[in-house]
């Protein structure tokens, strides 16, 4: 009977870990692009379309299966409240992906119920969660190809799962492609279910954005490329890879290039590493393969100065995994070990990251949304443009058409880009007459500022000093001590 119920303990684990984290959901702390992707769901199901804009195609979203799974819980929930039921899916399936990697390299129930919930309530974890992105889902995918594909030996999944997987975002093809080589140079052998899955899983990924979309990468990508690509020396892109590395690495992003914090989380983990591996057990098929990921994908995507935090969400966890082992499985003082690591790492970053939700929250939640509650009642002809950046608050909460800055959900502006590129904006502005824009500077202000006078007038500033109170006091020195947001001005066209 103690047994059976000590089986049991990573099943409660989960339970307990996806309701703690619920709490955060108080918060409002939703990923700006995750409304991008909320809004292109909502676009197929109003045009029948995978677009932004009515019924124009267009790739605006990073994730093609969770467009398709935010469009199912919208058809289910309605536009008004699937949010939360499809933040607390994601919340679900990630602290699932968590137990499939506890069974993976943990044998005691008990050390894996611990596990999972450590696990799951750091900062990545919280915020792959209850952020909207589809980052959940994702991991839940990745972890069930190790589990029941590589340790179980699903043959059918192992071509299916590959394919969801690329389906959800195409870098995955790193982690799919570090998974293939571990496992050749393990095994000695190529599991060609494995291969014919990759292939079905670039092929249907990639004939799906051509056949569809007419482009055979997502246009986010080609947007973020045309608009922020720089010649960099040899010594910029060190100083880039540095700063990147300071803010990255470990669980916190913290400014500067020399994070200590960063730097003793980094040499623990990989001295746990080593001293895992030492002990040549079956799991250390499993640890090659998420520390290797880890690493590359880090390398990759800081070496292409990628300072998007989500892109790192996944390997950071996975390589913070030997030292959550290597402290559970320490025979003398593991009690002494675990409260060390509990009080001196988990809870601070527990901290920061419930501070930083609330703080964030607010900034967005409270404030870039109200901006965009505040179109939705002023202007009611929904077929009106507004040019902005970012495109996903405002756009989603005011249903106005959009021109976003760096051409996410809007080809036309990215010819401008490729035309003129230190016009691009002025460009647009003249040549398509948005009715709003959204804008960080004073537009009165500048070389263009006799043209935006004459046929632009500010219709409101919003501000983040005005979203900075609360009557609990407590919510409001966080606010304060990290304000989130940025100030704007609203200019309507007069003419």
């Amino acid at each position: 009977m103690a047994e059976t119920q000590n089986s049991r303990l990573p099943i409660y684990a989960v339970i307990v870990t996806v309701v703690f984290k619920l709490l955060f959901l108080l918060t409002h702390y939703i990923q700006e692009d995750a409304f991008i992707t909320w809004r292109v769901a909502q676009n197929v199901l109003d045009y029948g379309v995978i677009g932004f804009n009515g019924g124009t195609k267009i790739s605006a979203s990073t994730t093609h299966l969770y467009v398709f799974v935010s469009y199912i819980f919208n058809l289910i929930f309605g536009k008004e409240y699937f949010i939360e039921p499809l933040l607390i899916f994601n919340s679900i399936l990630f602290t699932i992906g968590t137990l499939f990697l506890s069974h993976l390299l943990l044998k005691n129930p008990w050390h894996k119920a611990i596990f999972i919930f450590l696990i799951g309530i750091v900062p990545p974890a919280i915020k792959i969660s209850i952020l909207g992105m589809e980052y959940g889902i994702l991991f839940f995918l990745e972890m069930s190809l190790l589990y029941y594909g590589f340790n179980k030996g699903k043959k059918w999944l192992l071509t299916l799962l590959p394919i969801l997987i690329m389906f959800t975002r195409i870098d995955t093809v790193i982690f799919l492609g570090i998974v293939f080589l571990v496992d050749v140079f393990w095994n000695k052998k190529i599991r060609w279910n494995y291969v014919f899955g990759g292939i079905l899983g670039v092929l249907f990924t990639v004939g799906f954005n051509w056949f569809y979309f007419g482009e055979v990468v997502n246009n986010t990508i080609t947007a973020k490329k045309l608009l922020y690509e720089q010649q960099f020396t040899f010594a910029q892109n060190v100083d880039y890879f540095l700063v990147s590395f300071g803010n990255f690495w470990g669980m916190l992003k913290v400014p500067g290039n020399f994070n200590p914090i960063t730097i003793i989380v980094l040499i623990f983990e990989l001295l746990c590493f080593i001293y895992l591996i030492r002990q040549r057990e079956k799991r250390n098929y499993f640890l090659w393969m998420i520390f290797i990921f880890g690493w590359t994908k880090q390398i990759i995507f800081l070496s292409q100065k990628s300072l998007f935090d989500w892109y790192y969400w996944v390997p950071q966890l996975l390589l913070f995994v030997p030292i959550l082992i290597f402290v559970l499985e320490q025979k003398e003082k593991r009690n002494l070990w675990l409260s060390l690591l509990v009080i001196f790492y988990i809870v601070p970053m527990l901290a920061f990251q419930t501070i930083h939700a609330i703080a964030t929250g607010n900034g967005e939640w409270n404030y870039r949304r109200t901006i965009g509650v505040f179109l939705n009642k002023y202007e009611k002809d929904k077929k009106q443009w507004i040019l902005l950046e970012p495109a996903g608050y405002i756009p989603y909460f005011s249903r106005l058409k959009t021109i976003d800055e760096v051409g996410l959900v809007d080809k036309q502006i990215q010819e401008e880009i490729k035309k003129d590129k230190p016009n691009y904006w002025i460009n647009t502005v003249k040549n398509r007459k948005p009715k709003y824009l959204l804008s960080y500077q004073n537009l009165y202000e500048g070389k263009n500022a006799e043209y935006y006078k004459t046929h632009y007038k500010l219709l409101k500033e919003f501000r983040v000093k005005d979203h900075l109170k609360s009557d609990n006091k407590l919510l409001e020195k966080i606010y304060n001590l990290k304000p989130s947001g940025t100030d704007y001005n609203l200019y309507i066209r007069v003419d």
